[in-house]
Formats: C-alpha cells, sequence, structure tokens
C-alpha cells in the first residue's frame, strides 16, 4: 500500500468516526461499525488504531483542533458578555428542545447512567466531555486575552459553565420548556457575569 492509499484510508476512518460522534455523542464507535462506515476492512482500521481507545483520543484530538463554523467569539463588534452568551446558547441549541431534547437526554442515560457504563463507553464518553471542556476554554482564553475573564482557572470556569448548559438542556427535555426561554436567557447571562471581569449587571 502506497503512502498515499495508507493517508486516505487513515482519513477515511476518521473523518466516519467523527461524523458518526456528530450524528451520536452516545456513539460506541466500535471497529466493525466505524470500519463499515469508512468502506474499509476491519483490518486496515486495526492496522492504523490497534485499539478503540486510540481511535476515540485521535478523533478527539482533531476535533480539539477545528474552528466553530460561524464562531460567535470571533464576531468583535459584540461585547464579551453578548459573544459569550451567544457561544454558551450555540452548546444548548445541539441538545434541542421538547422531543429532540428528550431523545437527546434518554440516549446519554442508556448509554452512561442506565447500567455501569463498560471500559470502553467511559473513555469515550471522558474523551467527548474534554472535548466540549477545551471549546469552552479556548472561548474563555480569547476574553481573558482582552482582560475581559475574572481571575481563575480557566478549566474551573469552563465546567462551571458546562454544569449551567447541562442543566437548561435537561430543562429543556420537560414540558413547557418554550415558556422557560425568557429564564433560560437570564441563566445564561447570569452564569456569564459571574465569569467576566467587569461585573455587568444580567440583562
Amino acid at each position: 500500500m502506497s503512502d498515499s492509499s495508507k493517508g486516505d484510508t487513515r482519513s477515511k476512518i476518521l473523518i466516519a468516526a467523527a461524523t458518526m460522534l456528530g450524528e451520536d455523542p452516545t456513539a460506541r464507535l466500535s471497529v466493525r461499525a466505524v470500519a463499515a462506515r469508512a468502506g474499509v476492512s476491519t483490518g486496515s482500521l486495526r492496522h492504523f488504531f490497534p485499539t478503540q481507545q486510540e481511535l476515540i483520543d485521535t478523533v478527539v484530538a482533531g476535533l480539539q483542533t477545528l474552528d466553530v463554523p460561524d464562531d460567535p467569539m470571533a464576531d468583535t463588534s459584540r461585547g464579551p458578555a453578548e459573544r459569550l452568551e451567544a457561544c454558551l446558547q450555540l452548546l444548548l441549541a445541539a441538545t434541542g428542545a421538547g422531543d429532540e431534547a428528550r431523545r437527546t437526554l434518554t440516549s446519554l442515560h442508556d448509554a452512561y447512567v442506565a447500567s455501569p457504563p463498560a471500559e470502553d463507553s467511559t473513555h469515550a464518553f471522558l474523551a467527548i466531555e474534554r472535548l466540549a471542556v477545551d471549546r469552552v476554554e479556548r472561548w474563555l482564553a480569547v476574553l481573558r486575552a482582552e482582560d475581559a475573564l475574572a481571575p481563575g482557572d480557566l478549566e474551573q470556569q469552563a465546567r462551571f459553565l458546562l454544569t449551567v448548559v447541562n442543566g437548561l438542556s435537561f430543562e429543556r427535555a420537560f414540558p413547557g420548556a418554550h415558556s422557560r426561554i425568557g429564564f433560560e436567557k437570564h441563566t445564561l447571562a447570569l452564569a456569564v457575569t459571574a465569569v467576566l471581569n467587569d461585573g455587568a449587571a444580567p440583562r
């Protein structure tokens, strides 16, 4: 197999795995499923990624380097609070609302809560969680460079904001989610105010 063919095969595998994670954050990325999605043999996949953990780690590491399309943090015509709120809304939007939010949370519950997760699924969950934390840390690092962020550990601030987003995602799965949109926006504003340096009152 030529070097270019090897590169093409490896890229196919990584693209297939990343696509599967994008479609379903609870995807186990089994060797057989990823190989089938990539259109390669399981032997070829094992050649590049001997273990499932190595595959997951490589996919997540690649996703960490990607820029967010239409990243609200890049819009410097808006103030720090407005940009960070828009970033968090982007994360929240991935949950959907109503039936979509219920499906999302049910699949997460079934994969990681309903029964003791297997070692491979635990590793997948922690890798995806790390990806989310890193993304928020990158946003916060931009604000720190602008001297708009309160002093503190970036990871702790990122995890605090993600805890707020996760709580609101949970709320979205319950009846009456649309009636709580105003509350949701105010909650995000409070969370953003807590990590910003300017102490601006929430809108």
